[in-house]
């Protein structure tokens, strides 16, 4: 009786909260939908541009899935290209030799072109072989027409075979580069987000359940300098954090770093912020360190789905639109195009100001979120 009296107890303090029962049955439901569109999402063929090839090859290219731009001006330099018609790579052939130009920021797409020109070559091999050997068989019928009309003369035919030298280059990074090299710069900035809201949840939420915040409110401190107050504190620890994690990756994990140390401290300081923020504002709805925990699978865990880690381009345009809703989505570009890329800040302008007003959105949400502690 004791054991069931346990049990009802337990199924009513879930009855009441409703949070933990929708946190339980239905952010599952959410998040299984959500991989289900992002690993069932049509396939992206990669783009690749051409100078000098024969009509004939890039026909073949086509058939085997690579969709080729091509280019008249013999002196297009590949590197310019790629950066400036955003293609995967770039193949230029002058005479016998042939060169590709990888973009190579995602090593996989680079593996994948790759295999589909091997077999674009060999379809091509084996087709000249074909001919060859019909070539072949034509002219032995015409010299055995002429050895039985008891004609003297006689035909040789040569085949030649022509050899393509082939050489490589690559945009970013080089032949060793590893998928781990191009995700690393979005690992930075995720577990920076991730562990600054947690944190800054928790934080802000003791605050409040034991009372420091309410005897604070009784001052004639003003909610924003209150707001700001805390943001600039944390925001000091959130600084240190980043900048740790961001030199441990570059100097002792030797993650590849392209662009400025600075610009990286930049980023992963705001995404700091903006995190900081968001865990501030997502805490006064919370009761307890349990609730704060609640809002992981529903607000950090879509973060790291839509950062781009897993390809969006083939995904729906309503899926693609939820990644612009996301702080990381922008944190990842900018630390990408500093880090695997090299571009300065030009590049990454329009990601930094949309985290800036991601930040000044939070806080301010946030201000209004202690009118409920009080109306002054």
């Amino acid at each position: 009786m004791r054991t069931l009296a346990i049990v009802k107890r337990i199924m009513l303090q879930f009855k009441r909260d409703k949070r933990t029962l929708a946190l339980m049955f239905l952010a599952p439901l959410l998040l299984i939908t959500l991989l289900n569109y992002l690993f069932n999402g049509q396939a992206v063929d990669p783009v690749i541009g051409e100078v000098g090839l024969s009509d004939e090859l890039v026909q073949t290219f086509k058939q085997n899935d690579l969709k080729v731009e091509s280019y008249e001006d013999k002196e297009q330099k590949a590197k310019t290209a790629i950066k400036e018609d955003e293609l995967d790579a770039f193949i230029e052939q002058d005479g016998d030799k042939l060169k590709i130009t990888f973009e190579n920021s995602d090593p996989a797409v680079s593996k994948e072109i790759t295999m589909k020109l091997q077999k674009s070559m060999m379809h091509m091999q084996e087709e000249s072989m074909q001919q060859a050997a019909k070539a072949m068989q034509a002219q032995m019928d015409k010299i055995s027409q002429m050895t039985g009309s008891g004609s003297s003369s006689s035909e040789e035919m040569l085949l030649a075979n022509g050899q393509l030298t082939l050489s490589t280059d690559y945009v970013y990074g080089n032949a060793d580069t590893t998928y781990f090299d191009t995700i690393g710069p979005i690992f930075i900035g995720f577990f920076v987000f991730f562990f600054v809201f947690l944190i800054a949840g928790i934080s802000f939420l003791r605050e409040r359940t034991t009372g420091t915040l309410e005897r604070l409110m009784a001052t004639p401190i003003k909610r924003y300098e209150l707001e700001l107050g805390y943001m600039i504190g944390f925001g000091l620890f959130a600084l240190i954090q980043s900048i740790i994690v961001a030199l441990f990756s570059i100097h002792v994990l030797d993650m590849t770093q392209n662009g400025s140390i600075w610009y990286v401290l930049l980023i992963t300081l705001l995404l700091a912020i903006v995190s900081l923020a968001l865990g501030m504002l997502l805490s006064t709805f919370a009761n307890s360190e349990f609730q704060v925990i609640q809002f992981i699978p529903i607000v950090i865990v879509p973060q790291i789905l839509f950062c781009g880690i897993f390809p969006l381009e083939g995904m729906v345009d309503w899926l693609q639109w939820i990644a612009h809703l996301m702080p990381m989505y922008y944190g990842a570009q900018a630390l990408t195009d500093i880090m695997i890329k090299g571009e300065g800040f030009s590049s990454f302008v329009t990601d930094f100001y949309i985290l800036v007003a991601f930040a000044a959105v939070f806080l301010i949400l946030n201000i209004f979120a202690l009118k409920k502690y009080r109306k002054a």
